[in-house]
């Protein structure tokens, strides 16, 4: 991952943004809006819409943020195939904790009057337990809000053990972050192994795991598990990000009636948008090639 994420890193923004393009919806909310409506239009795939990035210190801007979020969740009023997700750095947590919350009960609470439900995103490791914090309360007041926790962090067991007693959703996933050995697993294999136990784990303590993860054959054991422990399809989700190619297994879900919800970010700013595109690069390199396969066949009529 370090040798990929250093080549990642020497390429040109703009050549990082044309690379990217499968894995961004556009610029503005209504690209957002228009690929979760055409998603679930055109294959019946739910969708969480993220505006991305990450540690704005700006107040306007993090005003600004704010304001997209609440005309985002009033366009999505009715539409039942959407969420949204949100980010504790792009809210306000770098002018104070207090300031945060309220943007992020703001929004929640416009939300729930849309029965529309609402992910805290986990960033990485540092803004573990805030984002927890901030969960553990407004799960409190609210029943439209959701987290994520990361299985490739050593704490998540505890974590999930440590979740209010009613019901949450809980988007389950890996992590994408490159987290130091002290805290976190180092090997896929053993992240993999462990989101298939906090799979269960979530399911145990009566929680609704949205289980997160491209990786086929992982998949295929959770619905083995799901199934042979006759899990209802209704308290559970999977999860895949927009543009990684997964349309086989997408569609094998959909048949058995499975909810399959994919991450549509879009962008305001390209230069928040960059962390995000280039983290994707570096955890899936072959996205360039299909995309530079693209326009190559594209320039050459094939």
């Amino acid at each position: 991952m370090g040798f990929k994420k250093a080549i990642v890193n020497l390429m040109p923004n703009p050549l990082v943004k044309i690379f990217s393009a499968p894995y961004v919806a556009g610029t503005g909310l209504e690209s957002g809006l228009s690929a979760a409506e055409r998603f679930w239009d055109e294959e019946k795939l739910h969708s969480t819409i993220d505006l991305l990035g990450e540690e704005v210190y700006d107040h306007d801007e993090v005003e600004g943020v704010v304001e997209i979020y609440l005309e985002a969740v009033r366009r999505l009023q009715g539409r039942k195939y959407a969420t949204v997700s949100l980010k504790p750095t792009q809210l306000g947590i770098f002018e104070g904790e207090g300031y945060c919350l309220e943007n992020m009960r703001k929004i929640i609470s416009t939300a729930g009057k849309q029965n529309l439900h609402v992910t805290i995103d986990m960033e990485d490791h540092p803004y573990a337990d805030v984002t927890l914090r901030f969960f553990h309360e407004l799960r409190d007041e609210f029943d439209n809000v959701g987290t994520v926790l990361q299985s490739r962090l050593f704490r998540t067991r505890d974590d999930i053990l440590s979740l209010p007693k009613k019901p949450c959703k809980i988007r389950t996933c890996i992590g994408i972050y490159n987290e130091p050995a002290n805290v976190a697993l180092q090997k896929k294999s053993e992240m993999k192994e462990q989101l298939f136990e906090n799979m269960q784990l979530l399911l145990e303590h009566g929680h609704y795991p949205e289980i997160a993860t491209h990786d086929v054959a992982l998949i295929n054991r959770c619905v083995k598990f799901l199934e042979e422990n006759k899990i209802p399809s209704n308290r559970y989700e999977f999860q895949m990000l927009m543009g990684v190619p997964r349309k086989a297994i997408q569609h094998k879900l959909l048949e058995r009636g499975e909810i399959v919800r994919l991450y549509v970010p879009f962008a305001e700013k390209w230069k928040y948008a960059l962390a995000y595109c280039k983290r994707r690069l570096a955890a899936n390199p072959m996205m360039a090639a299909y995309v530079l396969k693209n326009i190559v066949g594209k320039s050459t009529g094939r």
